[in-house]
């Protein structure tokens, strides 16, 4: 309890630990040096200094004195000891922390029991330890001092001479320890060498995904400048197309209502005529018939159609002009559809660019039943077989894949077929096998297909690690498109009819450059490029996936 109160005494009110180079106030109050200058350094901005303790200011920083009392008393005060500490088992006046420990005596011991301990070759010391009784064998209470190899356990010389690993191999526990060491720090190299290369992976994949943020985010900028101008340009298209309209009703209204005037007046003329011809005939004296001066000319009304043939030509003139307005509404619509076109070719532009993936056949790799053409587009099947020289990177008969392989972002490529009855395409990894079943386009795991056979009723499949899956729809077009999105992890193909038409979709984590293939009996395959004509200007990429 003493010792306690003692120790309260020497602790620093700031960092509540034993002084460290204790120093004192003009207001009586210790503290370690640093702590004080600490405090002190605080409270140089605002100008004002006081002790910690009792609040007391002072007008300068004060001046540290060093406690000469106290640095004495420090030096006399035994060490601390913390509750993990493991003491010496002798010392029971006051808590001393131990320096080594006996297996035979299993007690601890400070500095000052050590040096009167027995020195005895029994008397085995090693560092502090509170689990004493687990070094010794449970069995024959002896010291363990070796390890059976085969059992894997750590035993004592009895247990070695006349126990149950008798005729054991056995290793001193020092020697079996260095080597499992040895085993452990092997392991600790793989370890590290994994988790480094973990470490790069994660920090190359926040780099993808920092640039892949980035452009993302100019492309939303793009497009969303885009789709305001475009926005503008249709209402300002509405705008011409409404007032188009308007002025083209006001003109046809305007042309109409001149008509129905003239044969308002024109029917107001037959009216008269009609009044005066039924009072003549209601006349008894024949000679005021026949002398009346308005009906001396008159003649049939059948016969006489100058005015009404008038009036047709004019009313023909307004069906013209209906007419030729309707010529006119058919361009003004064909001229939005034009425009809304444009604006969706601009949409692909900004954000996919205009030109495809340039793929060129590598003859290398093509079997002996394939002609590749001079300008390596297209791989034509030949019933007589050519005697190519047989490499490892040559196919076994009807395949070839690209020159080009693709390990980062998005690309399309297009391919014609003619005339062939059985075929394939796709992509695949260059460590594709070359000989056997395994080898073709779809029946691996290094491989990704579309394909087409005879009896399918113009229907297609796809294919991967020799799974098939047929597609519902049948295939009318000798055209398709293959747009790879590598970091996505998407291979999708699409029939390149009016309109095109997405047939399937493949996700996977792409693991090596991805290579065009094709697989060819009868005909031939053509990879085209450019833009597809009577589409409508509209370009499948990978935003349609």
């Amino acid at each position: 309890m003493a010792t306690a109160g003692l120790r309260q005494d020497l602790e620093c009110s700031v960092c509540l630990s034993l002084y460290t180079d204790p120093v004192t106030l003009r207001c009586g109050h210790n503290f370690c040096r640093e702590c004080i200058d600490r405090v002190l350094d605080t409270q140089d901005e605002p100008g004002v200094y006081s002790c910690p303790e009792c609040r007391e200011e002072f007008q300068e920083r004060p001046t540290l004195k060093k406690n000469i009392t106290l640095c004495k008393a420090l030096q006399n005060f035994p060490p601390s000891v913390d509750d993990s500490s493991i003491l010496c088992t002798y010392c029971y006046h006051s808590p001393v922390p131990a320096v080594r420990s006996c297996l035979h005596c299993e007690a601890s011991l400070c500095d000052n029991h050590l040096r009167v301990h027995n020195k005895g070759p029994e008397h085995v010391l090693t560092d502090p330890s509170t689990s004493l009784g687990n070094r010794k064998c449970s069995v024959h209470k002896k010291i363990l001092e070796y390890y059976c190899t085969e059992d894997a356990a750590c035993i004592c010389v009895s247990c070695s001479l006349a126990g149950e690993h008798q005729g054991h191999q056995v290793e001193m526990l020092d020697e079996a320890s260095e080597k499992k060491k040895m085993k452990l720090r092997n392991v600790l190299l793989k370890l590290i060498t994994k988790k480094k290369k973990t470490e790069d992976r994660v920090q190359n994949l926040e780099e993808r995904r920092r640039k892949a943020q980035d452009k993302a985010s100019r492309k939303a900028e793009r497009v969303t400048a885009l789709f305001i101008d475009i926005k503008r340009r249709v209402d300002d298209l509405e705008k011409k197309v409404l007032s188009e309209i308007s002025r083209r009703e006001e003109q046809v209204s305007l042309s109409l209502s001149d008509v129905i005037q003239k044969l308002e007046i024109k029917k107001d003329e037959l009216s008269r005529e009609m009044r005066h011809i039924e009072e003549l005939c209601n006349m008894t004296d024949p000679l005021t018939v026949l002398q009346d001066p308005d009906t001396g000319d008159l003649c049939d009304p059948e016969e006489d159609g100058g005015d009404e043939d008038t009036g047709g030509h004019d009313g023909g003139d307004e069906d013209r002009g209906g007419h030729d307005g309707g010529d006119r509404g058919a361009e003004l619509i064909s001229h939005i559809s034009h425009t809304l076109s444009a604006m969706i070719r601009d949409i692909n532009v900004t954000l996919y660019g205009e030109d495809p993936a340039d793929i060129l056949l590598d003859v290398n790799t093509a079997g002996n039943n394939l002609l590749i053409s001079d300008d390596l587009k297209t791989a034509t099947w030949t019933r007589i077989r050519r005697n190519c020289p047989e490499t490892a990177e040559r196919f076994q008969d009807y395949q070839v894949m690209s020159r080009r392989g693709f390990t980062s972002g998005r690309h399309y490529w297009d391919v014609e077929i003619s005339g062939s009855v059985l075929w394939k395409v796709g992509m695949c990894y260059p460590s594709i096998a070359r000989r056997g079943r395994q080898s073709c386009i779809g029946d691996n795991n290094k491989s990704w297909g579309l394909y087409k056979g005879q009896g399918y009723n113009n229907q297609c499949s796809v294919t991967h690690d020799s799974k098939v899956i047929q597609l519902p729809q049948q295939i009318s077009s000798n055209r398709v498109r293959i747009c790879l999105d590598y970091e996505a992890g998407q291979l999708s193909f699409y029939e390149l009819c009016d309109p095109i038409r997405h047939l399937h979709t493949f996700t996977a984590a792409f693991s090596e450059p991805l290579h065009a293939a094709l697989w060819v009996f009868g005909g031939s395959i053509k990879i085209s490029g450019g833009a597809v004509r009577n589409l409508h200007h509209r370009r499948i990429l990978p935003s349609d996936w």
